[in-house]
């Protein structure tokens, strides 16, 4: 057994203990934590969305844009006549060569269509088996802790 959270004299703690242990407490998927201006989405122009400061666990991978600034993100021009749903994920990857892990806000462009247009193909990805991509864009839900019942005896 290994110590995680305790001192030992070096650097020991890994990204994947991280992530269990946030698994731990916030389950498998992927949500926004009730911090700051938790992720919302405003809409500048047609071509541009800020996203608010904020933090996501995201399968345990925890990320954040810091308190007080804003990430943007541009948004291509449609076509007149044409509907199309573009995806705004937040984007795990990790560099086979080096290891780096990132989380980046990335836009999913649509194909354009004159009735239905299709959600575009995004990449589910599983970060703790070892997948190298691994998209976030559902915002269904904020993070509930599990509640436990403490006892002294």
């Amino acid at each position: 057994m290994d110590i995680i959270t305790g001192y030992t004299g070096k650097a020991h703690v890994t990204a994947e203990q991280d992530r269990d242990i946030n698994i731990g407490i916030f389950g498998k998927g992927s949500c926004v934590l009730r911090a700051g201006q938790q992720l919302n989405a405003v809409v500048i122009s047609n071509n541009e969305i800020r996203i608010t400061d904020g933090v996501l666990i995201h399968q345990g991978c925890a990320a954040s844009i810091k308190k007080n600034t804003t990430n943007s993100v541009t948004i291509a021009n449609g076509s007149q006549g044409m509907k199309r749903i573009d995806l705004i994920v937040a984007r795990y990857t990790k560099n086979t060569s080096s290891k780096v892990e990132a989380v980046e806000i990335k836009v999913i462009q649509g194909t354009p269509s004159e009735s239905n247009p299709a959600v575009p193909p995004y990449t589910s990805g599983d970060i703790q088996g070892g997948d190298l991509t691994a998209d976030m864009f559902e915002r269904e839900y904020f993070c509930q802790q599990r509640r436990y019942d403490f006892y002294a005896y």
